[in-house]
């Protein structure tokens, strides 16, 4: 039996459970594919309590923020948030975060569930290691977090919150009362959707009444939306879709952010040292030998994670995440693959079980962001 979320009694009555980063959480309720489907065309809700939180807070958190990521941290403004990565010493993903400056001397900071108790005696360490007047506290077990995702998630919240959420940008946040419930609310998501992940503040995980009176509210008002609940089937297939990697798949500490695509995120200009820059600089000046990519199939076939990537059947790689799209309907996914051949239009096999199937490096998300996703024009 692993840990229990704030909500564990809802998804326990309603949803399929599975094992996922040490806790018993919802893989579906009704079915991955109709999840997905309310998520891309209405809303769904989704439990993701299980992901850590940290506060990180002091006189010199931005300082000690600013060795911790590879982005710079003094150049975010208060009241927006960003994704970024903690590195080890060899530019490797210790893991990958969402993290919300409060103020210059306060950070709000997600991390990956499985992570949780590795980062924060990573960030611990680093700290102590340090000069840096700032404590780290793990706020997991006394916050619920969850997400409210879709192209509705706006008209939803409009009779439960006390601030108008449409008007806040795409990585802004703020505190208000959802529900009624004390929240820091961003706007932010895994799904490639427009939404909301709502952190409900002083609600312990023994004493979850404020969370499920949350999560019962959003139903209800969801529910002439067409809201669904969601479990984790629906999340990773919608966060695929969107391009978005799975930490411990996709992404681990043997992966620079320069191998993984992510590179946007790393500012090799600002002036403060972090941890990993030297490995990073060493990899920008001498090139990379491998690169992660997204692909759909061009031929029949559904690949998964671990099968190979070919080339006139020698191997040049692995799939780190594969599904079939119901949106394209078709075979998607990533994998590392030698940078000569991570143009888009790249062509490679994946091999389906001893059978090659033919694959094409394609551009995120892999919908048409026109009819799909945040970028389209929200409903009013």
């Amino acid at each position: 039996m692993g840990m229990r979320s704030h909500l564990h009694a809802f998804h326990e009555e309603h949803g399929k459970i599975t094992e996922f980063g040490g806790f018993d959480m919802p893989l579906w309720y009704d079915g991955i594919i109709e999840e997905h489907h309310a998520v891309r065309n209405a809303a769904g809700l989704f439990d993701v309590s299980h992901m850590g939180r940290f506060r990180v807070r002091g006189e010199d958190a931005t300082k000690f923020l600013n060795i911790i990521f590879p982005s710079d941290v003094e150049k975010i403004r208060p009241g927006r948030a960003f994704y970024s990565l903690i590195l080890n010493g060899a530019g490797g993903i210790v893991d990958d975060t969402v993290t919300n400056k409060i103020s210059d001397n306060e950070y709000f900071m997600v991390v990956n569930a499985a992570n949780r108790e590795k980062d924060l005696k990573w960030l611990l360490a680093k700290k102590s290691e340090s000069s840096y007047s700032c404590s780290v506290e793990d706020e997991s077990d006394s916050t619920a977090l969850i997400a409210l995702q879709g192209p509705l998630a706006v008209q939803i919240s409009r009779s439960l919150c006390d601030f108008d959420l449409g008007t806040l940008k795409r990585f802004g946040f703020v505190f208000c009362a959802y529900a009624g419930e004390k929240s820091l609310v961003s706007r932010t998501g895994y799904t490639g959707e427009d939404g909301f992940e709502i952190a409900v503040l002083d609600s312990p995980v023994d004493s979850p009444d404020k969370a499920m009176n949350v999560w019962q509210r959003i139903l209800e008002q969801g529910k002439q939306f067409g809201l669904k609940p969601c479990g984790l089937g629906a999340r990773d297939l919608l966060r695929l879709e969107a391009g978005m990697c799975l930490y411990g798949q996709d992404i681990d500490e043997t992966t620079t952010p320069l191998e993984a695509s992510l590179e946007g995120i790393v500012d090799l200009r600002k002036s403060e040292p972090f941890i990993g820059r030297e490995r990073l600089e060493a990899q920008s000046q001498e090139g990379l030998r491998r690169k992660r990519v997204a692909f759909s199939m061009i031929e029949s076939g559904i690949p998964r994670h671990g099968y190979q990537v070919t080339i006139a059947g020698s191997v040049i790689g692995n799939v780190t995440s594969g599904t079939f799209s119901p949106i394209e309907k078709k075979g998607i996914g990533m994998a590392y693959v030698p940078p000569a051949l991570s143009n888009i239009g790249d062509r490679f096999s994946i091999n389906l079980r001893g059978v090659e199937r033919g694959a094409a490096v394609s551009q995120v998300p892999f919908y048409d962001p026109t009819r799909f996703g945040y970028r389209r024009k929200p409903a009013s």
